[in-house]
């Protein structure tokens, strides 16, 4: 099982994006949605990287495996 990758919450965007899900609001945390799978993920956005804990969550919340995080 490979490392979960640190990086910045710009990088955390682009990979949702990449992986359909769209940006529906930005008030105080943006929020992402995927009609396909009818699921909202909220992204805390605050300076420095994303938290391991918070990425492990977002991922296993996207339903894929590190792996295909890695590779969006």
């Amino acid at each position: 099982m490979p490392k979960l990758p640190i990086i910045s919450y710009k990088i955390l965007a682009k990979k949702l994006r990449k992986a359909g899900y769209i940006l529906i609001r930005t008030k105080k945390h943006p929020v992402y949605f995927c009609e396909e799978k009818n699921l909202t993920i909220p992204v805390p956005m605050h300076s420095g990287d994303v938290p391991k804990g918070t990425l492990r969550a977002i991922i296993s919340e996207m339903e894929i495996s590190i792996d295909q995080f890695c590779n969006l």
